[in-house]
């Protein structure tokens, strides 16, 4: 974009002063912050936050965040003093499940780069003499965590960028977002009208009143969080530190006690503590009412009355974690309001349907500065450097964005924050939400359901338990541990040797299927995408979706099924929304070449059938020729199974012989009920996903998302193939694909199998070469078919097929080597041949594309 922008950010707090920071940094100056309170105190989150940034999560992005908060943080300095505390970060754990997790968390900590180290009982009471040493088995350090002097940092950035010519406007609440059309062009205030090209809401918890003013929707929960700060502590009395700044007069490490939902921090000669382990305390942002003009450390809208009843569990146990409280009463206390959204993480982005305005809410100290950061790259450059695809504004489905859902949801996740989680454990309440026509068939099978985006998907059926005892030998599930047996079954094994041998039918339902048509629609997706799709009525066309640095921003299926006709299978609702924002930019630019983006997922219903003997199957019920003279690989045909119109989709994602077919919701549970008596001659089953995914992962097909994102290029994830390299229309990316085609990977996204034949991993573990920790897992399952455990992970580009390395799980090594892909079939031809045996095995590796 143009440095002559002109941007209102609303909002003074410490992400708002940061972004106007970051821009100022790129070379922007037409700069206007507007804060409702007054600028040395809003009032909102950032002026009672507590400052402890623990660093380190499951989650790669938000740790990148963090780490580039504390290097921000760290830069930001006055009078010899800066705006964060490195005393280092000290988890411990008090029952054997912790302590296990504390491993977990070590491993997050490798595999994201950041310095850590599990420590013994005996040195965490080294390290922090105050613990009760009778109650603590082992903790996590990390050197580089510490305290964030967040209000002192954003009146330093204030400063700064006011010398740099950023204009702050204080007691100035927001009344209204002027739009012309679809674009914003203001924003009022009781002063007036600012005008803006980009407006930036940076409001925090009331960033839900802020969205509504231009229609849109942010599933952000206010709610209140306990924090207290003791009477003087004997054993802090009497330090010369205890005269330096709040934040600054720490010494001891910061302290998690997660196993009660407690945290803590020195403030000089007293104890802070934070207490997760109370009642929710949902909070409506709009019944705050307007910030009033003399804010202080005790009167703020976001400090509310402090409920004592609530915090009497935390502080008898805090005073047996820590004895020296012993001698202490809490001297201060308040519930502080703090955001919380329906998965956990900030919002960040713009939505479809709006021009100019961008939000970053739900966004706490600890990844300030690093959501900042990213929100100035993607306004001057148009991409993030660390991937925000789980921060997107669009990746909440409609139903995600009601009000009862972010009230349960952002609820629970208050209650869980500190928590153990399992990768698959699933929420109790909403559920039920979005079901598939088949649903009914699948609970009378015995399914067990896992909810994604609101759909409830089998992950296996219990009436295919018997199975288990009738697999060969190579294929009986092997012994697992506890933490991978969890939400597992040996079905699954069972669902994979049917898939394998027979036939079985997966609900495919839950993928995104998106409707693209109009006289705009070819040049659209010859715009976007990587792929020629001009092609003839019937094709099917695997392709990318690349960003300008000709990085990965998703990859989809493309359906031809009419001139001017397309189905889109897509990943996620961000992809819907990028093509509704793309068509309507060449609308604009081009009437006479309009487009209409649709989502029909929820109109629809998909079966796939996959297995040797899927063609017996269909046989039965269908005259149609599935030959593959008749439906080659990647096309379709309209079809007519016993009555219901289907069509029948070409293409497989677990490796066999077979077809989506698809037909609309009205005829669901009549296509499962008619395919299933079909197939009973057949030994026909149902497969649910954690089948699936061992046996997309045998193929080696990846998942937007988290095998591959922004972060990455084609060449880098294996997909070159998906590149047309001679296609003819201009692209986004296709220059920087050029170049990059010239380049060696610096790393790649490879294939593992463990050595032993049975050692799980579940995925974003460290992978160790060298003796070093030199990549990541992505996606892992148990191979049924290969008979080992699988994983893809990213390492160095000189690290070849045969290596070996190490994944650390829980804190064990466990040996692996480096797989040619693919691991089942890579000729390709269990996909292809009209007739295949009821018996396979691995075939000699060759690549090839689908």
């Amino acid at each position: 974009m143009s440095l002559t922008q002109r941007v209102v950010i609303i909002g003074a707090g410490i992400v708002g002063t940061n972004l106007a920071d970051e821009l100022v940094s790129r070379g922007w100056t037409d700069i206007t912050v507007v804060e409702q309170g007054p600028l040395h105190m809003p009032g909102g989150s950032t002026s009672h936050a507590p400052g402890l940034v623990f660093q380190t999560s499951p989650s790669k992005t938000m740790t990148h965040f963090a780490r580039y908060t504390v290097e921000k943080l760290l830069s930001i300095e006055k009078d010899g003093h800066r705006c964060f505390n490195q005393v280092g970060g000290l988890e411990v754990a008090t029952t054997p499940a912790r302590l296990e997790d504390l491993k977990r968390k070590h491993g997050y900590a490798s595999s994201w780069g950041i310095e850590a180290r599990l420590v013994s009982a005996e040195e965490c009471f080294k390290m922090y003499p105050h613990l009760n040493d009778d109650m603590v088995l082992g903790g996590l350090h990390i050197p580089t965590d510490g305290l964030a002097l967040a209000a002192r940092a954003t009146q330093l950035l204030i400063e700064r960028t006011s010398k740099a010519g950023v204009r702050y406007l204080g007691h100035t609440p927001v009344t209204g977002i002027e739009r012309d059309g679809r674009h914003v062009t203001g924003v009022s205030t009781p002063g007036g009208i600012i005008p803006a090209d980009i407006v930036v809401s940076c409001a925090g918890f009331w960033g839900v009143e802020l969205g509504a003013m231009v229609g849109v929707k942010i599933p952000l929960l206010p709610l209140a969080h306990q924090y207290a700060k003791t009477t003087a502590v004997p054993a802090l009395a009497g330090r010369n530190i205890n005269s330096l700044l709040n934040g600054m007069n720490a010494t001891l490490p910061i302290l998690r006690h997660q196993d009660k939902g407690l945290y803590y921090r020195e403030h000089g000669g007293q104890y802070g503590i934070g207490y997760y382990g109370h009642r929710p305390m949902p909070i409506v942002a709009s019944s705050l009412g307007l910030t009033p003009r003399d804010v202080n450390e005790k009167n703020m809208p976001s400090r509310l009355d402090f409920t004592t009843e609530d915090f009497d569990p935390a502080w008898k146990e805090s005073q047996k974690l820590l004895p020296t409280l012993q001698d202490t009463e809490i001297a201060d206390g308040f519930n502080g309001i703090f955001s919380f959204t329906p998965d956990g993480g900030p919002i960040l982005g713009q939505p479809a349907h709006i021009d100019g305005f961008y939000v970053a809410e739900a966004v706490w100290v600890t990844h300030s500065a690093g959501v900042a950061r990213a929100l100035a790259q993607i306004l001057t450059t148009g991409r993030s450097e660390i991937d925000v695809s789980e921060c997107e504004l669009s990746r909440f489905e409609e139903i995600q964005l009601t009000q009862d859902y972010v009230n349960q949801t952002g609820q629970q996740n208050f209650t869980e924050i500190y928590d153990i989680i399992h990768p698959l454990q699933q929420r109790v309440s909403p559920r039920n939400l979005r079901v598939s026509p088949f649903h009914s068939r699948q609970q009378e099978l015995g399914a067990f359901f896992l909810e994604t985006g609101g759909w409830e998907r089998p992950w296996w059926y219990e009436a295919n338990k018997d199975l288990v005892k009738s697999l060969p030998p190579s294929w009986q599930p092997v012994d697992r541990d506890p933490w991978s047996a969890q939400v597992h079954s040996p079905i699954s094994a069972a669902e994979a040797w049917k898939t394998r041998n027979a036939v079985a039918m997966f609900d495919m339902t839950a993928f995104h299927r998106f409707e693209v048509c109009g006289p705009g629609a070819v040049s659209l997706l010859q715009r976007l995408t990587t792929s020629n799709i001009s092609t003839k009525p019937g094709t099917v066309t695997y392709t990318l979706l690349l960003n300008d640095e000709g990085s990965i921003r998703g990859d989809i299926f493309v359906l031809r099924l009419d001139d001017d006709v397309f189905q889109i299978g897509a990943n996620t609702a961000t992809d819907l929304a990028y093509l509704t924002r793309e068509g309507r930019v060449q609308q604009q630019e081009n009437p006479g070449q309009w487009i209409q983006v649709r989502d029909i997922t929820g109109s629809t219903c998909c079966i796939g059938l996959w297995g040797p003997r899927a063609r017996d199957v269909i046989s039965g019920i269908s005259t149609v020729d599935l030959s593959n003279q008749g439906l080659p690989y990647f096309t379709l045909k309209k079809a007519v199974l016993s009555g219901i119109p289907v069509t029948m989709i070409r293409k497989s994602y677990v490796g066999e012989l077979g077809w989506e077919i698809q037909t609309s919701a009205e005829y669901g549970q009549r296509l499962w009920d008619t395919i299933w008596q079909a197939g009973k001659l057949h030994g026909l089953i149902a497969g649910g996903r954690s089948a699936f995914n061992s046996l997309r992962l045998e193929k080696g097909y990846r998942t937007y998302g988290a095998d591959m994102t922004t972060e990455h290029n084609p060449f880098e994830a294996g997909l070159a193939y998906a590149v047309e390299a001679n296609k003819k229309d201009d692209f986004v990316g296709k220059a920087a694909i050029q170049r990059l085609s010239n380049q060696v990977p610096s790393r790649r996204l490879r294939a593992l199998t463990v050595d032993d034949g049975r050692s799980m991993i579940l995925g974003k573990e460290p992978v160790f070469y060298n003796g070093k920790a030199a990549g990541y897992v992505t996606t892992a399952a148990f191979g049924y078919t290969i008979r080992k455990p699988i994983a893809y992970a990213w390492l160095p580009g000189g690290v070849d097929e045969g290596t070996k390395v190490e994944i650390e799980y829980f804190g064990k090594r466990i040996r692996a080597t480096v797989e040619t892909e693919s691991l089942y079939d890579p000729e390709m031809n269990r996909l292809s041949q009209d007739n295949l045996p009821s018996v396979v095995g691995p075939q000699a590796p060759i690549k090839s594309r689908l």
